[in-house]
């Protein structure tokens, strides 16, 4: 048997990149499967005919992180396609990168509204949900909340404030059986990466990384894996850096 089989999980943004990587391996594992998405529809039914092809169950579902009545059907709808809930992984976030002075306003709030916003609604979504066997919660942070880098004033920020959600609701729904934590990748070789401007970087990077590579989606899934696994039941408000060693 699997060991999440029976279990239903909610991916957000998990159309690409390690959100999809995360979705298609709790399938494997045994979890049917939430695949959000925003706007890639096309991608995220992608990702669930993987899934499906695999033996595994997934549906897609579209909703902005963003925006609390779109979160509030996202739920509604996962809960209507398979009747219950036991894992959230909060993957859906704006990465971007600019020196201070080319911070704009509108830039802090799209950022805090997918990346922080985002987190602490859909928690509450899933707190609600849970059953009495409790739940998991992932929260998907980064290096940079941790040890800042040059451009990232915003996007650190935000990461910083997961981290502090995931402490926070752990000691709040521990009671209630429900884990919180938080995986915290360095560079992942993904579109978000590249797109980023930092994959020049990236011979740097490497050197810098005791273990002598950039991550892939695949590194950062089996963390979340094994968070939303019984192995992690006594693991809660932890952040988890998973970043093959690299410090800043």
């Amino acid at each position: 048997m699997k060991h999440l089989e029976g279990k239903v999980a909610v991916v957000t943004g998990a159309s690409r990149g390690i959100g999809a990587a995360i979705a298609q391996r709790l399938a494997e594992d045994g979890a049917s499967v939430v695949v959000n998405y925003r706007g890639q529809k096309e991608a995220a039914d992608g990702v669930v005919q993987k899934i499906r092809d695999a033996g595994g169950q997934a549906v897609s579902i579209q909703a902005d992180v963003a925006e609390p009545e779109e979160l509030s059907r996202l739920f509604r709808e996962a809960e209507e396609a398979y009747g219950r809930l036991d894992i959230l992984v909060n993957n859906a976030g704006v990465g971007e990168f600019a020196p201070i002075e080319e911070v704009t306003v509108e830039q802090i709030d799209r950022l805090f509204a997918v990346n922080v916003r985002g987190v602490l609604l859909a928690a509450r979504e899933a707190a609600g949900r849970f059953g009495e066997e409790g739940g998991r919660i992932i929260n998907l942070s980064s290096i940079v909340a941790a040890t800042p880098m040059p451009t990232s004033s915003v996007y650190s920020a935000t990461k910083a404030a997961v981290d502090n959600i995931t402490k926070t609701l752990a000691a709040e729904l521990g009671p209630r059986k429900v884990t919180v934590n938080a995986v915290a990748p360095g560079p992942v070789e993904t579109d978000m990466f590249r797109d980023s401007g930092l994959i020049g970087m990236s011979d740097m990077l490497v050197e810098k990384t005791p273990l002598g590579r950039l991550g892939q989606t695949g590194d950062v899934a089996s963390v979340v894996a094994f968070l939303a696994s019984g192995d992690a039941g006594w693991l809660t408000g932890q952040v988890v850096q998973t970043t093959g060693g690299l410090t800043f």
